[in-house]
């Protein structure tokens, strides 16, 4: 994790937090080497903050289930289970499904246009050299779909799942091609929003998660095993 100082004591706490939280978003923590232990002396170091708001951040953060403070152990990176991500999944499915449903009938042309804009341009970004920059467009095209339906609870909603499903997305883009698969189903996906037909951009959205879902149960049948390797 590398983190750049906060020069400004004005909110130092919510400071502090957003900018510990978006570190961890961008941390492979699915990864099977993902180093998941954070240092609190580098990282207030690393911010130029003393330990009191660092810490003040860290519960919070712990709140939120994103990472975990250990007695006598230290701070780390909270893993799923292999489980629990399946159901996450299927949890973004439905979130997404139902934002596609609305955007479809409440989505300007404008936001259309700019949707499919950025599906294009990242477009060429899904080959393996530029694997983690397409990562980052993939999880801005989910969330753009999200925003469009002008729902606010489901993109809070989703919201909360965002970290996990951001790192079990750039996994699972390195694995069987699935980069070149996902640009094909998000040019599916606008065509159906651009139609303005509810049930079949709902329908494609759900099977493009789904197809994730699938995905993970098969290829990552031995990463419980790694979990309890970890606890030993």
């Amino acid at each position: 994790m590398q983190l750049q100082p906060i020069n400004s004591n004005l909110t130092l706490k919510d400071r502090v937090y957003a900018r510990l939280r978006d570190a961890v978003s961008e941390m492979n923590i699915y990864q099977a080497d993902a180093d998941l232990r954070l240092d609190e002396r580098t990282m207030a170091e690393q911010l130029n903050v003393s330990r009191t708001p660092l810490r003040e951040a860290l519960s919070r953060l712990e709140n939120e289930g994103l990472i975990e403070i250990r007695a006598r152990k230290g701070v780390f990176v909270v893993r799923k289970e292999l489980d629990q991500i399946l159901e996450m999944i299927v949890a973004w499915a439905a979130l997404e499904s139902m934002a596609a449903r609305i955007a479809t009938e409440v989505a300007s042309a404008n936001d259309l246009k700019e949707l499919r804009k950025h599906a294009l341009r990242h477009s060429e970004s899904s080959a393996h050299a530029d694997l983690s920059e397409y990562s980052d467009a993939n999880i801005a095209f989910h969330q753009m779909i999200l925003d469009m339906s002008g729902c606010a609870l489901l993109s809070e909603m989703a919201d909360g799942l965002f970290i996990h499903m951001h790192a079990v997305r750039r996994r699972a883009l390195e694995e069987n091609d699935r980069a070149t698969r996902s640009v094909v189903d998000h040019l599916g996906i606008i065509e159906a929003l651009e139609a303005r037909d509810a049930d079949r951009a709902a329908q494609l959205v759900r099977e493009h998660t789904m197809r994730l879902h699938n995905h993970v149960r098969r290829v990552w049948n031995k990463f419980e095993i790694r979990r309890e390797s970890e606890a030993v």
